[in-house]
């Protein structure tokens, strides 16, 4: 049967269906996410390319960060952007804010990039055991009064970072539901909480979304990780897919909230924006 829609509407069935839910459609060559050209990824151990091994005794791990593997990496190849590694394995909102974003130089005013994806709370809420904390804790004033919560913390980066780049986009994280995080009743709530907090965030700050993979995102579970894991890590599959599902949930949003990301060019060019 002939479709009889003009080239505008298939376009608009194809990249504006206001029933499409993130992830309906799968990227590989970037979608829209690649309207950005430079995009920092601030993160810890799984945005770092890490893999893990195990020695023969089956007790003693080592760690590796691989930045060329990590998923920002895989994006930047992808997408055609340039992109920066914030990120360590172990990292936390406290140890980013508190030393190594300044070791590091990751506060420098030449890092200015137009979006930053940050991908912490792990270690945080599950590792660490750190308080959440409640929206309350952010002072919109000084990011430096902000309590020493993962509340607060979280939203000191991305203060700091919106005085850095004011105009910048900036992409919240959740974890997904995953077999291997969360052993206990205790870590899955402590990732639900983290979840609701991201959204909040989203809502708080302005040129912010949430990449909610805890509702939209697969579930690890033991067949997923056969695929994807290398011990308690991903394997390269395993970072290849996260390039591909956070590619095609930016490509989402970009094409969901258009007008938003219609300046993105002048972000960091010291062009000012138009009306």
């Amino acid at each position: 049967m002939q479709d009889n829609k003009t080239l505008n509407q298939r376009i608009n069935d194809l990249y504006f269906d206001p029933t499409e839910k993130p992830l309906d459609r799968l990227v590989t060559d970037g979608g829209f996410a690649s309207v950005f050209r430079s995009v920092a990824f601030v993160g810890d151990s799984l945005s770092s390319g890490e893999f893990e091994t195990v020695e023969e005794n089956g007790v003693t791990h080592h760690y590796y960060d691989m930045f060329p593997y990590s998923w920002g990496q895989y994006m930047a190849r992808m997408c055609g952007f340039t992109a920066y590694n914030f990120s360590r394995g172990g990292m936390t909102a406290s140890e980013y804010c508190d030393s190594f974003a300044e070791t590091k130089g990751f506060w420098d005013k030449s890092y200015n990039v137009q979006a930053y994806v940050i991908a912490l709370g792990v270690n945080d809420l599950v590792g660490a055991k750190q308080e959440i904390g409640e929206m309350s804790d952010i002072d919109p004033d000084n990011p430096q009064n902000n309590k020493k919560t993962f509340t607060g913390y979280y939203a000191r980066i991305i203060q700091q970072y919106k005085v850095i780049q004011p105009d910048a986009k900036f992409f919240f994280i959740t974890a997904p539901r995953s077999k291997p995080y969360e052993a206990t009743p205790e870590a899955t709530a402590a990732l639900d909480a983290h979840a609701q907090r991201m959204r909040e965030l989203a809502a708080y700050f302005d040129n912010a979304y949430c990449i909610d993979l805890r509702t939209y995102g697969p579930e690890h579970d033991e067949d997923f990780v056969d695929k994807f894991y290398l011990h308690g890590h991903m394997n390269p599959l395993g970072y290849r897919l996260s390039a591909v599902l956070t590619a095609s949930y930016m490509d989402y949003i970009v094409r969901h909230n258009y007008k938003d990301f219609i300046q993105v060019p002048f972000i960091g060019d010291n062009t000012p924006m138009l009306c």
